[in-house]
């Protein structure tokens, strides 16, 4: 039981969609922000791992069209634009960036950074929906460099553990995406 207690914490819906906390216009409070939900942390590594296991272009490609698709997201959540389905968007990008990982499906990127760009728009959204009323700029950097950090965390590991062992991330990305469905 003392070992599952952590793990149950983890699952716990505060914890999976926390962002807890006032949000300062400051860096560090944009930092701080994207590190404290469990669905960002999994979307980010496994939105960094794809871009490793794929390799090539995609190395660039996809964290940069998934930062730039961040920020226009907060844009349109800082400005009160509002949209549908955020949250379970949020964690179908856990879930499908995982199981593609997973599965070893290999995509043209004609196909796949349209589905990273939708990802990154609506986990901008989220962010710029709960950012500070005053002070964004400050704030969307900080959340631009921890998402940036994510990517490269995910991309390492997509480098270092290719065949099975990049599976077997994706494959957990993918369920914990699907645990934080049910949470």
């Amino acid at each position: 039981m003392k070992r599952l207690l952590p793990l149950l914490l983890l699952l716990a819906p505060s914890t999976a969609f926390a962002h807890a906390g006032a949000h300062g216009a400051t860096l560090l409070s944009g930092f701080l922000h994207p590190l404290g939900g469990l669905d960002h942390i999994l979307a980010m590594l496994a939105s960094g791992l794809l871009a490793g296991v794929t390799g090539g272009r995609a190395v660039w490609t996809m964290p940069v069209t998934f930062l730039a698709a961040l920020l226009a997201g907060a844009g349109l959540g800082a400005s009160g634009i509002m949209m549908p389905a955020v949250e379970p968007m949020i964690l179908a990008s856990i879930v499908l960036l995982g199981a593609v990982v997973a599965l070893r499906v290999h995509l043209p990127p004609v196909a796949i950074l349209p589905v990273i760009a939708i990802f990154g728009i609506v986990h901008g959204h989220a962010h710029g929906t709960e950012g500070p009323a005053s002070g964004f700029p400050g704030y969307a950097a900080g959340f631009t460099l921890a998402t940036a950090g994510l990517h490269l965390a995910g991309l390492g590991l997509g480098r270092a553990f290719k065949g099975i062992p990049a599976r077997l991330l994706g494959s957990g990305t993918a369920m914990g995406g699907l645990a934080l469905a049910f949470v």
